[in-house]
């Protein structure tokens, strides 16, 4: 627990009166040297309202957590993945995202155990709300095959009752009757008392408002949609489907905020991370420069990090950012996001660098119109 909370009282997070604190502190040789108040980074009343859920301004994604082929997981690093749960936790976050796809081979459905294993746990498990999604497949034909697949991930994660239940694609572009189906099913489970509300992810402007419409007609909320979101994807659909949920009370969650690692700083043409990824960042990483250079230049005026501005972005646009994190430096370090704001001067300027880059994120092979 003294290791937890040497991060969770990190300057980085907290600013200049914590580091000033701190120094006081470690000054002292008396055992009862003064100890800097732990402030929050955000307060009660600076919690979101999502359908009938109360979360953090941001969540923690847990798409790594299982996933060898794209982030290389391994079931030693678990120990370290349950301190950043309860450095996020400690610190305030009660937004988790996962899906029963993440994991691969056979630890497909991990990142869904780890978090059920987490939470019971913890101190306050009645508070953490869980935003899980379910996948599309082909095999899953009928409302009923959909109910099966959230009660999967109810035994996966032991748990009673999911916070939001998902749709994780839609399947309108290839199997359109499939599509209606797993509409059904989102409808189903939510009747059955399954989950407390839901949402749809990787879903365009288009898509976006039929399925509003026919939950809506079925009784159902529609409170969450979930899109790439960051200062490497905000073409016309993600700011479509932004002004969409603004207009109809649906929540837009960021996946992605950090362009899967190529918005952190620490990459670049001649340093590329191994795997599929660096394949992609190949491509878009020499466009980068201008956007990255601003990114520096107001991480340092603010003396916060690169990451610590981009996901702030995310915030300071009205959306819920869920960055990934593997270690506890870089849960350490998204915590960094909260508790101060980007001047308007300093998101346009941000919002020009993202138009002067020649090359955006690849979308979602399954994002729709």
């Amino acid at each position: 627990m003294a290791q937890m909370a040497s991060f969770a009282l990190s300057p980085s997070c907290f600013g200049s009166f914590t580091a000033a604190a701190s120094n006081k502190a470690s000054s002292s040789s008396s055992p009862a040297a003064f100890k800097p108040l732990k402030l929050p980074l955000f307060w009660p009343w600076q919690k979101v309202k999502m359908g009938p859920l109360s979360v953090s301004p941001m969540g923690f994604g847990t798409w790594a957590w299982g996933n060898q082929l794209l982030w290389g997981y391994q079931e030693s690093m678990d120990s370290e993945l349950q301190h950043i749960f309860n450095l996020a936790v400690d610190n305030g976050i009660n937004l988790f995202d996962t899906a029963d796809s993440y994991g691969t081979g056979r630890l497909n459905g991990q990142s869904e155990k780890l978090l059920g294993k987490f939470i019971r746990q913890s101190q306050v498990k009645n508070e953490i709300v869980i935003a899980t999604k379910f996948a599309a497949y082909p095999w899953r034909l009928t409302p009923a095959q959909f109910v099966k697949a959230c009660q999967g991930s109810l035994e996966r994660m032991q748990m009673e009752k999911i916070g939001i239940g998902q749709l994780h694609w839609s399947t309108a572009n290839y199997a359109p009757l499939q599509e209606m189906a797993l509409w059904d099913g989102l409808v189903a489970m939510y009747d059955k008392g399954l989950v407390q509300a839901v949402g749809v992810s990787n879903y365009g402007p288009k898509q976006l408002v039929r399925i509003y419409d026919y939950l809506k007609d079925r009784g159902v909320p529609l409170c969450t949609a979930q899109v790439q979101f960051s200062l490497l994807s905000i073409g016309d659909d993600q700011l479509e489907v932004k002004k969409i949920c603004d207009s109809l009370g649906i929540r837009l969650i960021a996946y992605s905020p950090l362009g899967l690692g190529m918005l952190t700083g620490k990459y670049s043409p001649s340093k590329l991370p191994s795997g599929p990824r660096g394949l992609l960042f190949r491509q878009i990483l020499p466009g980068l420069e201008p956007l990255l250079t601003t990114l520096g230049d107001i991480a340092e005026k603010r003396r916060k990090t690169i990451p610590q501005v981009a996901i702030n972005w995310c915030i300071s646009k009205g959306t819920i950012p869920i960055p990934g994190a593997k270690t506890l430096k870089q849960a350490q370090e998204n915590l960094g996001a909260l508790g101060w704001n980007l001047t308007q001067e300093e998101l346009n300027l941000l919002d020009n660098g993202a138009q002067e880059s020649p090359r955006k994120m690849i979308q979602n092979i399954f994002q729709t119109r």
